[in-house]
């Protein structure tokens, strides 16, 4: 099958989309034009599950070209064209503001855009990735920065036609970043309150996705009952987990880069062993048996074998409109990590031991995890301890009475 059509625009375009069935994606749309400056013939292709994404693309394109755009400028991803435009992008700036706007460019905006063509970042893209990046508890500078940078080069996008606005200038930011922080101050409000609670949550929205895949519902009591973000969950392996002992070794996470998502080290950059409790040592010793022996295969993965994510995790199973409808329409999948370290804290795991599963870097965010009666009490504790080593301290002798005649 294939549909042709040239455009008469200012530069003329070809079109058609060849379905080949033998490919993953097997609708690929092609344009074809001529380079007005080098006269050379050049093509631009994509792949697509079916036909209207394929046209879908090629109306894109075509809109773009309408607008003076070539093919290869309306397509390009934004961490292309950040590195091909960042010097006339930040031309103004001084030296000292340079290194922190493009380690925000390089850490940060990359990872979770760059993989995106520019004229397709929209105002939604960017609002919830600054939200990702509050969550991940950076510095308001941090995100100030990382913000700074890309409404910059967004700006450039704007001078260079390929886009009318700039979806990076995001406003309220700092609320969301003042409500990060509330939160952070009482994670325990943020937590399921039991664990009937947490299998219905996973029925629901195992329900809710497409086909009932049981893998989503895995993930979220895996994720609940190991304290674990799910980045970790998806970079969680065969070899990761020791069903002698029943721990889970985490060594990694699965987070957003250029071209999708990769694997790379924890958020802390250390290892930490995480005790699997009896309730879901059946679900991991099934999920073992499937993955089969190969130690680096994956122990939960996607319907189709691929990669989870937070955001693949929330679309897959609709997961806004599933907990509205449960009565927890404040619940993210980062709350899960919330709820497993509130409850290792309330069976009385000691703040030390507690500090070590989370890999938390300070004790400080520990102990926001414990009851506010142990507070009470660890307090009144430490106000005794204070006390008596007031009591136990040497007294100065007093001066010698010096008697003159």
């Amino acid at each position: 099958m294939a549909e042709k059509a040239v455009v008469p625009v200012g530069v003329r375009l070809s079109t058609d989309i060849e379905y080949r069935p033998d490919r993953p994606h097997p609708y690929r749309a092609r344009v074809r034009w001529f380079d007005p400056t080098t006269k050379r013939r050049l093509s631009l292709s994509k792949g697509k599950a079916d036909e209207d994404e394929a046209q879908e693309w090629l109306r894109d394109i075509i809109e773009a070209a309408q607008a003076g755009l070539s093919p290869s400028l309306a397509t390009m991803k934004l961490a292309e064209y950040g590195d091909a435009n960042m010097d006339l992008a930040l031309r103004g700036l001084e030296l000292k503001t340079l290194d922190p706007y493009l380690a925000g460019w390089r850490m940060r905006v990359v990872p979770a855009l760059g993989h995106l063509a520019v004229r397709m970042i929209t105002n939604g893209v960017v609002d919830r990735s600054v939200q990702n990046w509050i969550v991940d508890e950076h510095s308001r500078s941090t995100v100030k920065n990382t913000i700074a940078v890309l409404v910059r080069v967004m700006a450039q996008a704007v001078r260079d036609g390929i886009i009318k606005v700039n979806p990076a200038r995001v406003s309220g930011w700092q609320k969301l970043y003042k409500q990060a922080e509330d939160e952070l101050l009482d994670p325990r409000a943020l937590a399921l309150p039991d664990w009937e609670t947490l299998i219905a949550l996973a029925d629901a929205l195992v329900a809710a996705s497409h086909d009932q895949y049981r893998g989503w519902g895995d993930v979220v009591v895996f994720a609940a009952c190991t304290a674990a973000r799910i980045g970790e969950v998806s970079g969680c392996r065969v070899g990761d987990i020791d069903t002698a002992q029943w721990i889970w070794t985490v060594r990694r996470q699965t987070t957003p880069a250029p071209g999708g998502l990769t694997d790379k080290g924890t958020k802390g950059k250390r290892a930490r062993k995480v005790p699997i409790v009896e309730e879901i040592r059946s679900l991991v010793a099934q999920r073992v048996l499937s993955a089969g022996p190969n130690p680096d295969a994956r122990l939960f993965t996607g319907p189709r074998g691929g990669r989870i994510s937070t955001a693949v995790l929330r679309d897959a199973t609709h997961w806004d409109d599933v907990v509205t409808k449960l009565g927890y329409e404040h619940l993210r999948r980062h709350d899960l990590r919330h709820t497993g370290l509130t409850w290792f804290a309330d069976a009385g795991v000691q703040v030390h031991v507690l500090r070590r599963i989370a890999g938390h870097g300070s004790l400080t965010t520990t102990q926001r995890y414990l009851h506010p009666d142990v507070h009470k009490i660890t307090a009144a504790g430490a106000a005794l301890s204070a006390h008596l080593s007031v009591l136990r301290a040497p007294r100065s002798l007093p001066s010698p009475i010096v008697v003159t005649r």
